[in-house]
């Protein structure tokens, strides 16, 4: 007896369908490669020390020379300035004086270290021209460089904590959508996803902190900061999943994949991606998890209150969503009793 077999699928549905698998393609390469392509080095948070006619000349180079590139602010010492550059509200400062410094934080960006160095150079020959034509020795005064949260010698180019915010995202999305597919029950799915979310973010902490080491800071809240972030995601799909069914997986991984990790600022300061995506990404849980990460490890003086309220509210947000869906489908079985 002969099995049967499906007919040829139609010329055209056949080609609608590889049209349409290149459009998914085509948007994919957009979401990851527009923010890069559109990205540029601008009103980065610079403080500037000294006096007033010493700032202005600081403001004035800055703008013959790298205009738009900094937002520069004043602080009223070196101390003030150092203290902000822990707390990550600027990325750099400029110390005027008989003793001029550039302060930089190479943690919380190779790409502004460089540029701040540049800015370092570009001092330093503004004081060595300024002592020359008092008929000064030149080289009297070196402008100095002091990196004031300097990566880990473990990770010295910084590649490893941007490394870190890819498996987050992957991780949440495995523990979403295989606890949609797995498990049965709101109450079950909650637990499933807490306990996910609890041996996850130990697992990532074990390996990218105390394995190898690219990861400072203290380990309990690096676990309870990985594990919120994997967390935020996995609870968005099996919300999404228990509200519309399989279609959620689809729309929560959209959500992270191609809109909230472009936009997530894991490689580079927010102020460069184009306005107003740089902020509007932090409120996705690649973007907040990205910050939280790295303000943990290396700015624990940093106010980290914005991410861990983002992520909590993409975890909150998915259990809500889970308890609607469950409630529902309960009344629509009763309904057809």
């Amino acid at each position: 007896m002969a099995t049967p077999t499906d007919p040829p699928t139609h010329w055209a549905r056949s080609l609608a369908i590889a049209v349409g698998a290149a459009a998914v393609v085509t948007l994919i390469v957009l979401a990851f490669l527009w923010p890069v392509a559109t990205a540029s080095a601008k009103d980065i948070p610079l403080a500037i020390v000294g006096d007033p006619i010493a700032v202005a000349q600081v403001e004035t180079g800055l703008t013959e020379k790298a205009d738009g590139v900094f937002a520069p602010t004043t602080s009223d010492s070196r101390d003030a300035a150092v203290d902000a550059i822990e707390r990550r509200e600027v990325y750099g400062a400029v110390v005027t004086g008989q003793q001029p410094e550039v302060l930089l934080a190479t943690a919380a960006s190779p790409a502004v270290a460089t540029a701040l160095r540049g800015v370092a150079q570009g001092l330093q020959a503004q004081v060595s021209a300024r002592l020359a034509s008092a008929g000064q020795n030149p080289t009297a005064v070196t402008v100095t460089v002091t990196d004031v949260v300097p990566l880990i010698d473990a990770d010295p180019n910084g590649a490893g904590i941007v490394a870190i915010g890819f498996p987050l995202v992957l991780g949440g999305l495995a523990g979403g959508i295989l606890i949609s597919m797995l498990v049965t029950g709101v109450a079950r799915r909650i637990t499933a996803l807490v306990v996910y979310a609890a041996v996850a973010g130990t697992a990532v902490t074990l390996i990218a902190h105390t394995w190898f080491g690219i990861l400072p800071g203290d380990a309990l809240p690096l676990i309870a900061g990985n594990a919120l972030a994997m967390l935020g995601t996995a609870s968005f799909i099996v919300g999404l999943n228990a509200l519309i069914g399989p279609p959620g997986i689809a729309v929560g991984a959209v959500t992270t994949m191609l809109i909230g990790n472009p936009l997530s600022a894991t490689s580079m300061p927010v102020q460069f991606l184009a306005a107003p995506w740089g902020g509007v990404g932090q409120f996705f849980v690649p973007g907040a998890s990205a910050t939280l990460i790295r303000g943990l490890g290396y700015f624990p003086a940093a106010d980290t209150t914005q991410p861990w309220l983002v992520l909590a509210a993409w975890a909150l947000v998915g259990v809500v969503l889970s308890a609607i869906g469950h409630w529902r489908n309960r009344e629509v079985v009763h309904l057809a009793e």
